[in-house]
This record gives structure tokens, sequence and C-alpha cells, in this order.
């Protein structure tokens, strides 16, 4: 490839929309989390980012094919390699703009190199103007932490408009769309992408929705009440404790 919160206090109204808290993991997301070839410093963040639970929401099954947008130094593009197995695969993409800053251009460094050496992971870059495509229809795009950044100037901004059309088009009927995010207050400024890396729940369904998808679940998994809402996520007040949501939609079958 090289083009490319309705809380759950509501659950009497909402049914089956809100997820539990936590949901169990399959012996294959264990087994992926125990692979000793983990980095440590991804093994550090599990405490924090709660993968056993989050995979096991998303749905990944072995057979899928997923893409992993933004997915710097590769924390879940190895999660999903495993969980996917010989008969699925990852397409690993990261945008240039991003690998600019040395943090992420390290980890996406030891991420392409760990890549060439996995068959059924593809790591690739490009521009955020780049068209969203794959080789194949895949089963599940992921984008974690960095919906937010579609918005801010330094990649452009994006169309998100477009950006989700061709999510939707690059996804099998019944495919799944998961956005992970950090938290913004209700009724934020829209410039709220760019000064603390966040964004409303809210935000991010009406944006989703509009390009056809339908909302099938969401997750209080990563909520932390506690959070201010106030700060940058890189903020050490907050840094690897933000309130964070998960949304997973779908494309419906008959499209």
């Amino acid at each position: 490839m090289r083009t490319f919160l309705i809380t759950c206090s509501a659950a009497v109204l909402l049914g089956a929309l809100c997820a539990p808290h936590t949901a169990p993991a399959t012996p294959l997301i264990a087994r992926a989390l125990a692979d000793p070839s983990r980095p440590s410093a991804d093994v550090a963040r599990d405490g924090n980012r709660k993968p056993a639970e989050t995979l096991a929401f998303a749905g990944i099954r072995p057979g899928d094919k997923v893409a992993d947008y933004i997915a710097n130094g590769g924390y879940f593009t190895r999660l999903f390699a495993d969980v996917v197995g010989a008969q699925g695969h990852v397409y690993a993409v990261e945008l240039q703009e991003i690998i600019t800053y040395p943090n992420v251009a390290q980890g996406y460094a030891a991420l392409s190199a760990w890549g060439k050496t996995q068959p059924n992971v593809t790591v690739v870059t490009g521009p955020a103007s780049q068209r969203v495509s794959f080789p194949q229809r895949l089963d599940l795009f992921w984008i974690s932490q960095n919906y937010h950044d579609l918005h801010d100037k330094f990649l452009g901004p994006v169309d998100v408009a477009e950006f989700n059309r061709q999510v939707y088009a690059a996804l099998k009927p019944g495919g799944r769309y998961i956005v992970l995010d950090h938290a913004a207050a209700p009724g934020s400024p829209a410039d709220v992408t760019e000064t603390l890396h966040r964004i409303e729940a809210d935000t991010v369904k009406r944006e989703v929705l509009a390009a056809g998808f339908e909302l099938e679940a969401e997750s209080t998994l990563l909520a932390n009440p506690d959070d201010p809402h106030s700060a940058g996520v890189f903020d050490p007040s907050v840094v690897g404790r933000t309130d964070q949501f998960i949304l997973k939609f779908r494309r419906p079958n008959s499209h």
C-alpha cells in the first residue's frame, strides 16, 4: 500500500449501547499480552491503557484485516498482529507530519524494523493528505488518541468529513471503526484539539455518523471522573490518567 457521553447511567434507555467498565479478555488477547517480544516500554503502559479489555471491546478476531492508523511506536500494532494471526493482516500507518517529532520517529523506526520480520504486518507512511486506501477491505479500522489531531493545523488540517468517508469505503460491510481519544469538557472551543489535545465524544459521533456509520457501542473503560479536563494531556498532573472514551462504530451490513 502506498495510498492510503452518553453515560451508562442512562443504560435503561440505551439498552446495550453502553458497554460495561470491563470486558473479558479472550485467550488470544491474553497470549498477545504475554508475548515476551513486546517492548518493555509497552508492557509498562498496560496498567493505564487496559489493552485486554480494550481489544475485547473492539471485537478483534483471528483472520481480521486491521488498520492501525497513526500507529506511532506500534503499541497496538504488535497486539493486533498476535491476535489476527497468520490468516489476518495489520496495516500500521504513520503520518509523515507526525514522524517529524523525534520521540515518534524513534518509535516508528523500531516499528518499521520489527514489521519487516512479520509476514502479517505492513508498516507504511505518507502525508495526512493521502487517501486512506488498502489492498484489501478491512474488518477493523483503529485510531487511538489521535483522532483529535485530524483537526489540527499541523496536519493540514485534514478534511475530516472526507477522511471518515474514506474509512467507510475501506471497511467491509459490517466492519468496525474504533475511535479512542482524550475527552474534552462539554462545550469546549473548537481549538481544544490544538491547545489540550482533547476532543468531545459528541463531536466524534457527529462527524463519524455523518459518513454513514452506525454507533454500535461506547465504553467507559478508560473514563476518569477525576480528570478536570482543563490540562493538556501531556501535563504531569494528568499524563497517563486522562479521561478517555472509546466509541465503536459499524459500517452497516446492507451497504
